[in-house]
């Protein structure tokens, strides 16, 4: 993703650039990914998630969208799952590249809108909101036919966006803080009209302000979901309150939908 100093927080979605996460992730934000993302990489989170995704790739491959430093991807190959990942960002690669060999979890470093690894895959997974990392609803149209190209007959695509905190919006207010820790405090600026968000973080020690692109929100069910996703993965799936499979309510944090490729 692009960052940038900036004045104010962005208004509208369209005056922000497109952003990567090679360029949001530098080399020392990359060494630091996985000492800031301790509760997403803990047994309680990361258990249930490697039990759903084992069981629904049963003997295939399996194909990670944005593997990143590979807290799902590893853990998941050493359950006897053939993982197979791709990353955009050469840095997290790089992290994940010192706990794993290539041969054992191969690694394709490009965008997952528009490359892919060859072969077919029981499971495509994109997990931990990665999908709002594409930044317009034809790139995440594009994604999901990559991965139903990818998809054996049968097999299955999840993915999992998080749901915006949109109750915890009262009236006037346009942003909520998303992470708040010692280094820095992240902002997630709505616009409800366009019903778009984008995140915004600032140093705690510092006054430049990183803005990273707007993001569609995937995280509802409704508006984009069905049509973003029934037409290139087919038409049988399910919705998940998340990874551990609980109902959807009204205050999920996660949206997780399996869709099954037909036979």
């Amino acid at each position: 993703m692009e960052s940038k100093g900036v004045d104010s927080a962005p208004r509208h979605p369209a005056k922000w650039p497109p952003a990567t996460s090679s360029e949001l992730r530098t080399h020392g934000a990359a060494d630091r990914y996985d000492a800031e993302e301790t509760e997403m990489s803990s047994a309680a989170v990361l258990e249930p998630t490697l039990t759903l995704l084992a069981e629904l790739a049963g003997d295939g491959r399996a194909l990670e969208s944005a593997t990143g430093t590979g807290r799902v991807g590893v853990p998941l190959r050493e359950r006897s799952v053939p993982v197979v990942g791709i990353e955009l960002s050469e840095h997290l690669a790089a992290v994940l590249r010192r706990k794993i060999d290539e041969d054992a979890l191969p690694v394709v470093i490009g965008d997952m809108a528009a490359i892919s690894a060859p072969g077919e895959f029981t499971l495509v997974s994109l997990v931990h909101h990665t999908i709002t990392h594409l930044v317009s609803e034809d790139e995440q149209v594009e994604c999901f036919r990559n991965a139903a190209r990818r998809l054996a007959p049968g097999g299955r695509c999840v993915i999992e966006p998080g749901v915006p905190p949109l109750r915890f919006l009262p009236p006037g207010q346009v942003a909520v803080p998303f992470d708040v820790f010692v280094r820095h405090i992240g902002f997630g600026p709505f616009d409800l009209v366009e019903q778009f968000s984008s995140h915004t973080t600032s140093p705690t020690r510092a006054t430049t302000i990183a803005t990273a692109a707007a993001t569609p929100d995937t995280g509802t069910p409704g508006r984009q979901s069905s049509t973003c996703w029934h037409g290139p993965l087919g038409s049988t799936g399910t919705s998940r309150g998340g990874l551990r499979r609980g109902a959807v309510h009204p205050d999920s944090a996660k949206h997780v939908s399996v869709w099954r490729k037909p036979t």
